[in-house]
Parts: structure tokens; C-alpha cells; sequence
């Protein structure tokens, strides 16, 4: 974990970027130019990030924040990057709810003047819980801080799902209904199974992603509920904090209408990853926070809602991670980092997790 080389999350060059970007944001705001572009070296996999000031006599703002899709050249994380559609989503949130969401600018759906769809909206500033090394880990903001002080960011995070569920109407959402047959939960669930089919194609597939699938039926719940609006990539590490206090919430490309607990599992299991990550590696992580039994019970002292089959939800956020964690294994083979083993089930990190979630024995 301490030496093991960064995957590659780029084929762009960043200078030439810049050089696009400028040439493309005189059309928008005319004598304009992007001054120090920069790409963060914590970028993700999927879309990347872009940060800049614009020159201008009277500029708007000066610090703005580009979300670029993926190159299509790059063995890429997801098989389609919908641009307006996370435009559109985060309009939505900042127009119907008081979550705190960057104010997105401008939309280029044209691939031409970056060579994909792009949005820009205004830069946040404030601090992100690292994923590497993960936030679980000594050495970092998140970690050194008081136990009150990691409580406080807790409670303010379940907030903003909270607010984010109960606030925003889903009928204003039915643009990120799933496709496919059946209520939300089967719809998002199917195209899971779609991506992992995508994932595979070609290449070995997982037996432990198909027996957690198996194992979803046997668990699936008897009333999913209705749909709400989710944020789809629902932890703290997409969120910016002033201190302890979200100042920004990011990355809504997994938004959809699913049942509230989908969010909810993701946001117990993503920490549970990072924790038990860190305890294989000798440290002792953060056991005390973000607990799944305190996370169900604050999200229903706030809304009402007691969350439920959590076991399910749980196991599926487990489940959605190992596709992604697949995917990029096999990217990082693509590009000649790492060799594809005999079991590929060992691609992904948390195989032994995800293998006790099935057998039912993890939460023990």
C-alpha cells in the first residue's frame, strides 16, 4: 500500500489542455483565458478534474473546477460518461435542496474542444478526507482530529443525505430513472449486472461478484420503498469541508432513483473498505466511525425513515465496489501495470470482505 505505484488515471497531456481550454473559453466569456490549469494527482479513474482561474478584466469568478469524461482511448472506468446528465442532476440539487453543490457554469457536450463532454462550475475551497492514503490511515487532517471533531463531520455528512432524500422531489428526478423492467431497486440492480457483463467481456469472469449476486436474491427486500433522488458515490471522500463542515458535495455521475438505503449502504461499506484496508496493513484504522449502527440510527432520528435490510444494501455497496475494483485491475493489466493472476477474484481488495458479506458471517 505505502509502494505500491499509483494506477495511471490519464492519457492527456496537460499542457495541451490548457492550450484547448483557453482557446475554448474565449468563445464563453470573449478575452478570457484559463491561468494555471492544473490536473490534481488525486484525480480519479473515471472523469477527470481540471482546476483554474480565469483572466479576464471582469471576471464572473476566478476559480472554477473542470469535470472532463473520460478519454475514450483509456480504458475507461464506466461505459458511458453522460456529461448533461450530471449537469442537469447537480442544477437540480442546488435548485431544490440546501446542499451545499458547486454552481455548475457551462455545459460543452461537442467532444471537439477537449475531445469529450465537459462541464465547469466554480472551485470549492476547503479540505477532502484523502483516499491515498486513505483517510483511515495516520498522517492525515481527518485522522488527527478529535473524536468529537470526527463525530461532528459524521453527523453533518448523514445530513446531507438526509436533506438530500427528503428535499429534492423524485417526480423531478425521473430523468435518472434506469432502464429495464420492475421497481427502482431492480432497475439499478440489473444494470449493475449490465456493467459487470461489460466489465468481463473478453476476459475471466469473478465467481465471488456472481455468488454475491446470487446471494442478493436471497436477501432482496420484501418492500424497497420508494425512490428518492440518490447521490450514487455517497462518502465523505466526494465531499469538501470548511473544517468539519461540508462546504461542497461532489461527483454526482452514479446519481439515480433508487431506495434511500442504496446511499446509505454505500456510505457504511466505502468507510468499512478504507478501514479494514488499513487494519490488514498493521494500523488501527477508525473502528468508531461512520458505524453502520449509528449511521441507520441518526439518518432516522433525522428523517423518519428507520432504514432497512441493511444486510442487503451493505452487500451490495460491497458488490458494486468489486465491478469498479475489477475494472480497474484489468485497466492497470491493460496498461502493463500489474499481471491478471490465475483467480481473478484476487483482483479485488476487499475479495475476503466481500466473501464474508456473502456467507452472511462479516457483520458478526
Amino acid at each position: 500500500m505505502t509502494t505500491a505505484p499509483r494506477p495511471r488515471t490519464t492519457t492527456r497531456d496537460p499542457d495541451e489542455l490548457a492550450r484547448r481550454l483557453t482557446a475554448w473559453l474565449d468563445t464563453r466569456l470573449p478575452g478570457a483565458k484559463a491561468a494555471g490549469v492544473t490536473v490534481p494527482t488525486s484525480n480519479g479513474m473515471s472523469s477527470e478534474t481540471l482546476l483554474f482561474d480565469i483572466e479576464h478584466p471582469q471576471p464572473p469568478l476566478r476559480a472554477c473546477a473542470l469535470r472532463l469524461a473520460a478519454d475514450p482511448a483509456a480504458y475507461t472506468v464506466f461505459p458511458t460518461y453522460d456529461m448533461p446528465r450530471q449537469y442537469r442532476t447537480m442544477r437540480l440539487v442546488a435548485d431544490r435542496s440546501d446542499l451545499p453543490v458547486p454552481r455548475v457554469l457551462w455545459l460543452e457536450e461537442d467532444p471537439g474542444p477537449l475531445g469529450a463532454p465537459f462541464f465547469v462550475m466554480e472551485r470549492v475551497d476547503g479540505r477532502v478526507p484523502p483516499d491515498v492514503m486513505p483517510y483511515t490511515y495516520e498522517g492525515n487532517w481527518l485522522y488527527a482530529a478529535s473524536d468529537a471533531e470526527r463525530e461532528h463531520l459524521e453527523a453533518a455528512t448523514i445530513g446531507l443525505l438526509a436533506r438530500l432524500h427528503d428535499q429534492v422531489p423524485p417526480q423531478e428526478a425521473e430523468f435518472l430513472t434506469l432502464p429495464g423492467e420492475g421497481d427502482a431497486l431492480r432497475r439499478h440492480v440489473t444494470a449493475q449486472r449490465a456493467y459487470y457483463e461489460w466489465v468481463v467481456d473478453g476476459l475471466a469472469r469473478s465467481p465471488l461478484i456472481e455468488d454475491a449476486f446470487d446471494r442478493l436474491e436471497e436477501l432482496w427486500p420484501r418492500d424497497p420503498g420508494t425512490p428518492v433522488l440518490n447521490w450514487g458515490d455517497a462518502r465523505i471522500g466526494n465531499v469538501v469541508y470548511d473544517g468539519f463542515e461540508p462546504a461542497a458535495v461532489l461527483d454526482w455521475e452514479m446519481a439515480a432513483l433508487a431506495p434511500r438505503e442504496v446511499d446509505l449502504g454505500w456510505t457504511v461499506y466505502l468507510h468499512r473498505f478504507f478501514h479494514d484496508l488499513t487494519v490488514t496493513f498493521g494500523q488501527r484504522g477508525l473502528p468508531d466511525f461512520l458505524r453502520r449502527d449509528r449511521v441507520e440510527a441518526r439518518y432516522a432520528d433525522l428523517t423518519g425513515h428507520t432504514p432497512r435490510d441493511m444486510d442487503f444494501y451493505t452487500l451490495y455497496a460491497a458488490l458494486r465496489h468489486a465491478v469498479v475494483m475489477l475494472r480497474i485491475a484489468y485497466r492497470r493489466a491493460y496498461f502493463g501495470e500489474v499481471a491478471v493472476p490465475a483467480d481473478p477474484d484476487t483482483l479485488i481488495l476487499h475479495h475476503g470482505s466481500l466473501r464474508a458479506m456473502v456467507q452472511g458471517s462479516y457483520w458478526d
